[in-house]
């Protein structure tokens, strides 16, 4: 029995979205024609593809299997068709990366890209979900993390310095000393690789076995918290950068102890990088890294000096 090219479309739909509602949204037709395309695509293969689990749909452990080996070959054909068609001028890259970062460092800095770039139509996508490249169509990601994902290429964006910073109006640049923070409320990014206990370990402080602390799980809102006058936060220069140029934030010791980490990572499958879109991407994103990298070092440079 052969099976029709649009059932095969069809289930893509399905398992790309996890939803037949969005599935059908997303081709015009109704769920119910979702649904019908979608059995007869298993009666034609002969296997369940898609299952129940509460309002969503879940791929069954055959639905995974074909779904992986269908998903790049549909993706190439709709976007040649689209092509043809004429709805696409221009090269889509798909980038991901966490929102904070998309947030705080590369947002500024795309004007540049896309003035650079004009053929290619960037989709940034922010989230903290890392890529399952054979299933989505992400063309890069950078993602927060230690490195070394077996199977992709890894190559660490920046080394980047970690900071108490708060609002001038909340402490003075250089007023505290690393013992008077705990007296403070202290802002905490909950999956940031510094915390507050190893820094105050660093730098040779003892907190009080219980300090007033306020919590985000996303670091631009910790930076936000900052800035707003509510406590002192602990991040990173590269997405404090913003923050510290516009004189939002600063940091209250004159001497913080040098805690540095890569914590962002430019990853993606090897073969993503035989794409010119790639290439462009990143050779970009180096530009980008090493000016910014100049700019932090002369600023810190500068400092130093000053407080001499």
């Amino acid at each position: 029995m052969s099976v029709p090219l649009r059932a095969i479309t069809v289930f893509h739909a399905v398992a790309r979205s996890g939803s037949i509602t969005r599935a059908a949204e997303a081709l015009g037709v109704t769920p119910s024609a979702v649904s019908q395309q979608v059995q007869a695509l298993e009666v034609g293969l002969g296997t369940a593809l898609i299952g129940k689990a509460g309002r969503h749909v879940v791929l069954t452990e055959a639905g995974e299997r074909y779904f992986e080996m269908i998903g790049p070959e549909i993706d190439r054909i709709m976007e040649a068709t689209q092509r043809i068609q004429g709805f696409r001028s221009v090269t889509t890259l798909t980038v991901r990366a966490t929102p904070s970062l998309s947030t705080k460092w590369l947002l500024p800095r795309l004007s540049g890209f896309i003035a650079a770039y004009p053929d290619i139509e960037l989709r940034l996508d922010g989230t903290n979900e890392p890529t399952a490249f054979q299933k989505e169509s992400v063309d890069v990601e950078i993602r927060h993390g230690t490195g070394g994902w077996p199977g992709l290429f890894s190559e660490g964006l920046v080394e980047e310095s970690f900071r108490p910073v708060c609002a001038p109006s909340f402490a003075a640049p250089g007023s505290l000393a690393a013992q008077d923070l705990p007296g403070h409320l202290l802002i905490h990014s909950v999956k940031s690789q510094v915390q507050w206990a190893s820094w105050f370990e660093r730098a040779g402080a003892v907190p009080a076995a219980r300090w007033r602390r306020l919590l985000f799980d996303r670091t631009h809102m910790a930076i936000d918290a900052a800035a707003g006058g509510l406590g002192i936060a602990l991040e990173s220069d590269l997405m404090l950068w913003g923050d510290l140029r516009a004189g939002r934030v600063a940091c209250p010791l004159a001497a913080p102890p040098r805690i540095t980490l890569v914590t962002q990572w430019v990853t993606c499958p090897p073969d993503h990088l035989r794409q010119r879109k790639v290439r462009a991407f990143l050779d970009w994103l180096r530009r980008e890294r090493d000016a910014w990298t100049a700019e932090r070092d002369m600023r810190n440079a500068e400092q130093a000096a000053t407080n001499l």
